[in-house]
């Protein structure tokens, strides 16, 4: 399928990763720490640094945001983000990783410790030709969508795995727009603020009433 996984029994895999043979995949000692508390199963707590918090705010919250694990897009660690929003006084943060959910445990864990209200969120990548592994400026459109509840979650999850395992190359998730509207609808927010989302690129394409459309499909969609 090309996930270019080492060849290991899974008699192998499985002892690995119980901890039964004090080895990792690579041959070395069983990993425990790394660069994050979050890297190993017998990771440490979080242990949040000192900040300081802005004496005068103003009410914001941050709905779109990358963090280390969009390649090329991000660049701080989960932990990192959470940190910076409890500095600037942001009423809370989303994350909204490319294609899928990796950092919310290590966010959901700095958020908790420094009480930041967190959004979680994903946003997809539509109508890939070949995989977008370590491209600058992927291609295709963008789709941003942000979890209600704990039911909205899951169903990005759903979502996000069966893309996955349906475009068969790492980096090429293959949507289904019927089945993932199906799994979604009313369960998460749609927002439109990405340059390669269908409203801004109609915008850029056909101008106000191209726009209009492709916004009218995304209530339609996912409601208001």
């Amino acid at each position: 399928m090309g996930w270019n996984n080492p060849d290991v029994p899974w008699s192998a895999l499985e002892a690995v990763l119980s901890g039964r043979n004090g080895t990792s995949l690579s041959g070395g000692p069983e990993a425990d720490g790394g660069d994050s508390p979050a890297w190993s199963r017998k990771r440490e707590s979080y242990r949040p640094p000192p900040l300081v918090e802005p004496g005068e705010r103003v009410p914001y919250a941050e709905l779109h945001c990358h963090s280390n694990f969009s390649f090329l897009d991000g660049a701080s660690p989960p932990e990192e983000l959470v940190e910076e929003a409890k500095r600037l006084g942001l009423d809370a943060l989303a994350l909204t990783d490319h294609d899928g959910m990796y950092g919310v445990v290590r966010f959901a864990e700095a958020a908790a410790e420094l009480d930041v209200a967190t959004v979680f969120g994903t946003e997809l990548s539509l109508g890939l030709s070949a995989p977008q592994n370590g491209v600058a400026d992927p291609e295709g459109t963008h789709l941003l969508l942000l979890a209600r509840e704990p039911e909205g979650y899951r169903a990005l999850c759903r979502t996000v795995s069966a893309a996955q395992m349906r475009g068969k190359e790492k980096g090429r998730p293959v949507y289904d727009i019927e089945e993932l509207v199906g799994h979604t609808a009313g369960h998460v927010l749609a927002l439109t603020g990405c340059r390669k989302g269908a409203v801004r690129q109609a915008l850029r394409a056909g101008g106000p009433p191209a726009a209009a459309r492709e916004l009218r499909r995304l209530r339609e969609w996912f409601g208001p």
